[in-house]
């Protein structure tokens, strides 16, 4: 890599931490692009050099979670579904519990910014339907239930570590929602809709 291709990476990385502090103080509608850019040490037009929008910066953000999370799912979520086991299931869902302390951060910015925003709505309704289609995927492997009912179950199982994904954000461990519970439930949740018990 030269010495050029880094420090354009370095700045658009900078600009990437930048973004999300910002919408984390600000939120995604009171931040500004100048915002942005001054704390990354950065001008309106190193910005735009960049990204065409703060938009573009949040589906970066996203890509980039993404790219963290599909790199912990050992073995895939598809085959997770595939093979039906409590013990991969619920291993899935641990990994993502470890998960939501780094990346939470990025995907609050980024549902708050799917409020307002139609470009980064489609990109966090394709981000969800990554994970939508693994779980598809896996009954059609399997051959469990009916092929017209695979996807609104994938949906519903979805829907479910969405909620509780979201519910932990706002009020953490606690409260009614105890981890190793959540766990239990959770994988009990995912077994019955995706295995059938």
């Amino acid at each position: 890599m030269s010495l050029r291709s880094a420090q354009k990476r370095m700045t658009r990385t900078r600009l990437q931490e930048s973004g999300l502090k910002i919408f984390q103080e600000k939120g995604y509608v009171a931040a500004t692009v100048d915002d942005i850019a001054a704390g990354a040490g950065a001008n309106r037009a190193t910005f735009y050099l960049h990204f065409s929008s703060k938009a573009q910066l949040m589906r970066a953000l996203i890509e980039e979670i993404n790219e963290t999370i599909v790199a912990s799912d050992v073995p895939r979520l598809t085959t997770v579904i595939a093979e039906g086991g409590r013990d991969q299931i619920r291993a899935f869902h641990n990994r993502r519990f470890e998960q939501w302390p780094a990346i939470m951060p990025t995907i609050t910015a980024a549902n708050q910014a799917a409020d307002v925003d139609a470009e980064v709505q489609a990109a966090v309704t394709s981000w969800h339907e990554t994970p939508i289609a693994e779980i598809a995927a896996g009954l059609e492997l399997s051959g469990r239930f009916e092929p017209a009912s695979r996807h609104a179950r994938a949906v519903a199982a979805f829907a479910q570590l969405e909620y509780f994904s979201r519910r932990w954000a706002h009020e953490g461990w606690g409260n009614g929602l105890e981890r190793e519970a959540s766990l239990d439930v959770l994988t009990e949740a995912w077994y019955c809709l995706l295995v059938g018990a």
